[in-house]
C-alpha cells in the first residue's frame, strides 16, 4: 500500500533556536505574538525557537533556520510521519531539528541548504514554497 503524500509549507520566518540555563526564567525578548514561538524546558536547558531577528546578539543560538510545517492536524495513530521526513534528508547529508505540537510536526533545516532540502522533499511530498 502507497502512503499518502505529505503536504508541507514553507515558514515565512528565518528562525533561531536558542539554548539557556535551565533555572533561568522565560526571557523577556520571547514574544507569543510572533508567528512561530516554542519553548521546551528540560532538567538541563532551556529552548527557545524564535524568530532569528528577535533573538539577543549575544544569546547563546544557532541561526539560519527555515522552516516546513507538516499541514495537519495529523492524528496521532498515524506513525513514521517524521522518519519519511527525516530519512532523504539524512541521506542528502541535510541536517534538521524536528518539533512536534499537538496538531502537527514541524522540520527545521539550515537556511543555506533549504534549496537542497526542497528538492530532496519535493520527491515524494507536496512542498509548498
Amino acid at each position: 500500500m502507497t502512503e499518502a503524500r505529505l503536504t508541507l509549507s514553507l515558514l515565512p520566518e528565518t528562525l533561531a533556536v536558542a539554548r539557556l540555563p535551565a533555572a533561568t526564567a522565560l526571557p523577556g525578548w520571547v514574544d507569543w505574538s510572533d508567528p512561530f514561538v516554542t519553548v521546551s524546558r528540560t532538567r538541563d536547558e532551556l529552548s527557545v525557537v524564535c524568530p532569528e531577528a528577535r533573538l539577543p546578539a549575544d544569546a547563546q543560538a544557532e541561526r539560519g533556520w527555515r522552516g516546513f510545517k507538516v499541514d495537519g492536524p495529523l492524528d496521532f495513530a498515524v506513525t513514521g510521519i517524521l522518519a519519511r521526513l527525516a530519512a532523504p534528508l539524512a541521506e542528502a547529508g541535510i541536517s534538521i531539528f524536528a518539533i512536534s505540537t499537538y496538531d502537527t510536526d514541524y522540520l527545521l533545516v539550515r537556511a543555506a541548504e533549504l534549496d537542497a532540502a526542497t528538492t530532496v522533499l519535493r520527491r515524494e511530498n507536496t512542498v509548498r514554497v
